[in-house]
């Protein structure tokens, strides 16, 4: 599933919001490409979504979750990837 947390982090003169799947870095890497968030948007286990594209990102079909359980699903699903720590054999990212 496609997950989207609240426009709350302020950097570069924007507010963002986090774009993450449950399910796969592929899954992901589709949807994002799908709605036209560049690949350098990437950071690690999620996109950066400027609060402007919020609406659109969810009427694409992202669930809106708290920042709160967007990281709990990436940590249950395996697919968390904290700053600094390689990551373990698993899915590739594109």
């Amino acid at each position: 599933m496609i997950l989207i947390d609240p426009p709350a982090v302020e950097r570069y003169d924007r507010v963002w919001s986090h774009l993450a799947s449950d399910t796969s870095y592929e899954e992901l890497h589709a949807f994002a490409r799908a709605v036209g968030i560049p690949e350098r948007g990437f950071d690690r286990d999620h996109y950066d979504v400027p609060s402007q594209w919020y609406d659109a990102v969810v009427a694409a079909g992202a669930v809106p979750v708290s920042s709160r359980e967007l990281v709990s699903r990436l940590v249950t699903a395996g697919l968390r990837r904290r700053r600094g720590v390689a990551p373990s054999t698993g899915p590739s990212v594109d």
